[in-house]
């Protein structure tokens, strides 16, 4: 027992190991505040482009969201930031990650506004039409406060995915909180900093988790 909390919960490696990873969880933080917001973005914009009465524009968009949620992140990233230089790109880590995440999380955050949006009856559409309103402005405020609210659920949980897709920036090199763990733990021959950073996850993620299953229940009743 001793020797397991010597290798897993060694509280001085932590202490010792918590500057690293602190700068670690300021990059993992700061690639969430890029990917979020603007993948939310994107999905929307995927969304409209799915529904809309443009054939070519319709099409275009559902084989931009079918391929980039069938490719895996890990795959992408590694073409992002190995193969475009190969085409004359040469990105910085953080503008790969931010580009293949964004790339990803768009096409997921997409279909989740795709659904919404297709769960608004047509009735509602209709009514806001009849107001005087045009399709614009119906869909801004009419069918779209409605769609969030009906798969607000899925998009907090594609929201904790991206966190944890986070960790794989480590491929690049990027300093993000588990890359940083793991230096510590070359350095410390420890895994008491592995086990850091993962509490730390999981002090983020508990409480979004939780709040995806009450939104749940809620909708539920």
């Amino acid at each position: 027992m001793d020797q397991l909390i010597e290798q897993f919960f060694n509280i001085e490696i932590m202490i010792a190991a918590w500057p690293t990873i602190l700068r670690g969880l300021w990059m993992t933080l700061a690639i969430c505040a890029v990917v979020i917001p603007m993948g939310l973005l994107g999905g929307l914009f995927a969304a409209l482009g799915m529904l809309s009465q443009n054939r070519a524009l319709r099409w275009a968009t559902v084989g931009f969201v079918d391929f980039f949620r069938a490719i895996p992140p890990l795959v992408l990233l590694i073409f992002v930031y190995s193969g475009l230089p190969f085409a004359g790109l040469r990105l910085s880590p953080f503008a790969a990650v931010a580009i293949a995440f964004l790339l990803n999380n768009s096409a997921y955050y997409g279909e989740i506004f795709r659904a919404g949006i297709g769960s608004v009856g047509t009735g509602q559409t209709e009514a806001a039409r009849s107001t005087g309103l045009g399709a614009s402005q119906t869909m801004a405020y009419v069918v779209l406060p409605q769609a969030v609210r009906n798969v607000l659920p899925d998009l907090i949980s594609n929201t904790i995915e991206v966190v944890k897709l986070t960790s794989l920036a480590s491929v690049v090199s990027l300093a993000e909180m588990l890359y940083a763990a793991d230096m510590a733990r070359s350095v410390t021959y420890s895994a008491s900093p592995l086990v850091l950073a993962a509490g730390i996850y999981l002090v983020i993620l508990w409480p979004l988790v939780r709040l995806v299953s009450r939104f749940e229940r809620r909708i539920a009743h």
